[in-house]
């Protein structure tokens, strides 16, 4: 992050769950909590109003759902989406499937370790993304095979109000704008369409690296597979994001199984 401090929103129902969360990400230097929420409607309201670099949400929160908390602030039709990670203890395909369809770019389990709580922050913030190992595969290989990969359920989408509520201008409140979405992904946050054929054709070395972060490998099991160095990977995993016009590394995999590139 360039030392950067990268601001969260915590937002679960129990208070010992946000306790045990900002005691540990509180603790990192390069991380600050900057609000909590005990229900998805303030999870909403605040993390519009704060912007912050991440929303770590829970998925079953009173008044609104964190799927739908999720899709309001980072699904298809957000003009300025914010980044949504998922906590849970709930190890469901269909959570874990409509969480990333609404535009959560990480879906993690709440008896994971810090280390990797962290990590997935950190990732979330760089513009990548993290799911929880023990579903990764699983979750992509099932929607490959068309048991959740068809067009969602009706709620996973849609809805015609404005995510951007009373923000304004859409600047955080030390006045820095957030990324902007390419013009393509903005396109397909529009219409809520899946990612489609590339703009350009990925390179052979491209989709090698496609299809290991398909397997769920990390960056760094990635530069030991192709006998590369670390930021080549970033660099190949980085044109195959812009031809793909994908949101973050999830959408990628995603597309691998549902093109066929992990079959084999």
């Amino acid at each position: 992050m360039g030392g950067m401090t990268i601001r969260l929103l915590i937002a679960d129902d129990q208070e010992m769950v946000r306790s045990a969360f900002r005691m540990i990400l509180d603790t990192q230097p390069d991380m600050e909590v900057v609000a909590e929420a005990a229900d998805g409607v303030a999870a909403v309201e605040q993390a519009r109003r704060l912007r912050p670099d991440v929303s770590l949400l829970d998925i079953r929160m009173p008044g609104l759902d964190g799927l739908e908390a999720t899709r309001l602030l980072a699904g298809p039709g957000v003009a300025d989406p914010l980044t949504v990670l998922i906590a849970t203890t709930f190890d469901l395909d269909e959570y874990v499937y409509r969480a990333l369809r609404n535009g959560a770019c990480g879906f993690l389990l709440k008896d994971g370790s810090p280390a990797l709580l962290t990590e997935a922050v950190r990732a979330a913030a760089a513009g990548d993304a993290m799911i929880a190992p023990s579903v990764t595969v699983r979750l992509l290989a099932k929607m490959a095979r068309g048991g959740s990969a068809g067009s969602g359920d009706p709620g996973d989408s849609g809805g015609s109000a404005d995510p951007r509520g009373s923000r304004g201008s859409g600047r955080r409140d030390d006045g820095t704008a957030p990324p902007q979405p390419s013009a393509a992904r903005r396109r397909r946050q529009r219409s809520g369409t899946r990612l489609g054929a590339p703009a350009e054709p990925l390179t052979p070395r491209e989709l090698d690296v496609v299809r290991l972060v398909a397997r769920g490998l990390t960056n760094d099991e990635l530069a030991d597979e192709l006998y590369v160095t670390l930021s080549t990977v970033k660099t190949h995993l980085a044109n195959a994001q812009r031809k793909l016009a994908a949101r973050n590394r999830v959408e990628i995999a995603a597309w691998a199984w549902e093109n066929g590139l992990c079959s084999g």
